[in-house]
């Protein structure tokens, strides 16, 4: 049997090397959330003693609904006092929960109307990580001990325009890739396509994120230009409320529309297929409530035909990164990937070992030990942290 005892709450800014820009925002720093766990385990255990878990989240209000400080005082008001002295006899018995969870809290904890899949995210990966630790067991959520072997990571071309842009556009190609995604802001869509084909040759795999960007009319008409370019799938071209804006670009157009700000929890997705609004979906664990959570939404959109791309917030740590090799290696039918930036984005990484795609996009090597088989340097934490607050 092994219990939560206590937790501390980081807010962080760890700086990105460079800008990362799109239609619907643009940061420097990584803007995040951090969660530590800490889980006493009795003499009965696999490993008795203290152990500490790790969560992260990047909450976006632009997508989940959630402000970085309101999800932090979520946590530290409401969500974490409710799990102080949870018990759990094993790993195996801990992720049912979670998947009950589904990506929220326990409706008598909180009403789930209420934006918290960012914050649940820290939730489930810390529980994960810290119980994982304390039954000393890896996490897993299959058998499956390797991602499929056609998974690679795709480039992401930001929203820059000039120099900068072709520069980005160059490195990508001489690194190897072979599939990028290509964000675009309201104007200028199609002229920075047609210069990205014209960077990256005709056999790149070049997809769009409009990040919201367009009209319906205006999407039709754009996503048909830009089709012109062999582009085929675009992702979340107009608002995310508008679902039935979606379902027409899907019957009008004929191309694969993919969702990202519109997909955060199973109530979103349910909609989402019942409407045939889109025919491919974006899954980031930070957004959906967490790994468990995550893997969930991959199965349904699965069986429902969907093309799944498993995603990350931009700023995301090899804490996160971890997770997401896990939900590749679960989900072998994944045909997009993005993430694992590490330090091709941030300032320093706090979390080790680093997990970071290597030359065309190859995936660093899957997490091995306990939990996440992370280790975390809180001195590092601590520097980047505008603020802490523990909750015991």
């Amino acid at each position: 049997m092994a219990a939560i005892r206590s937790f501390e709450l980081f807010l962080l800014d760890i700086p990105f090397k460079h800008s990362f820009k799109h239609a619907a925002a643009s940061r420097k720093t990584s803007s995040s959330i951090f969660l530590k766990c800490t889980v006493e385990s009795g003499d009965g255990a696999d490993s008795p003693g203290v152990h500490y878990g790790y969560g992260e989240c990047l909450p976006r209000s632009y997508v989940t609904g959630e402000t970085r400080d309101g999800a932090f005082k979520l946590l530290q008001d409401t969500l974490l006092p409710a799990l102080l002295g949870m018990e759990f006899d094993s790993l195996s018995q801990l992720i049912p929960f979670l998947s009950e969870c589904n990506g929220k809290a326990p409706v008598d904890w909180l009403d789930p109307e209420t934006p918290q899949t960012a914050a649940w995210a820290a939730v489930d990966l810390a529980l994960l990580d810290g119980f994982g630790r304390a039954f000393a067991e890896p996490v897993k959520l299959t058998n499956n001990a390797l991602p499929a072997d056609n998974i690679r990571y795709s480039a992401v071309l930001s929203a820059e325009k000039g120099w900068k842009a072709v520069k980005m556009a160059l490195v990508y190609r001489l690194y190897g890739f072979r599939q990028a995604k290509l964000k675009v802001e309201k104007r200028d869509a199609v002229e920075a396509a047609g210069f990205c084909r014209k960077l990256l040759g005709s056999k790149f795999d070049i997809r769009v994120d409009a990040n919201m960007a367009w009209e319906i009319d205006e999407a039709v008409e754009v996503m048909q230009e830009l089709a012109k370019f062999g582009i085929r799938s675009f992702e979340q071209p107009t608002a995310a409320d508008d679902i039935g804006g979606l379902a027409r670009l899907v019957n009008e157009t004929g191309l694969e529309v993919m969702v990202d700000e519109s997909l955060n929890d199973a109530e979103s997705l349910e909609k989402l297929i019942e409407q045939e609004a889109c025919t491919s979906v974006n899954v980031r664990i930070s957004k959906c409530g967490g790994l468990v959570a995550a893997f969930n939404r991959c199965k349904r959109a699965i069986e429902a035909g969907m093309i799944i791309q498993v995603g990350a917030q931009v700023g995301e740590t090899s804490l996160l990164s971890s997770a997401q090799l896990i939900l590749l290696a679960a989900v072998p039918e994944v045909r997009y990937a993005e993430g694992c930036f590490g330090l091709h984005l941030l300032h320093e990484d706090p979390v080790s070992p680093l997990k970071q795609f290597g030359y065309g996009g190859s995936l660093p090597p899957m997490p091995a030990g306990p939990g996440f088989g992370i280790e975390v340097d809180e001195g590092m934490l601590r520097r980047y942290s505008r603020k802490t607050v523990e909750v015991k």
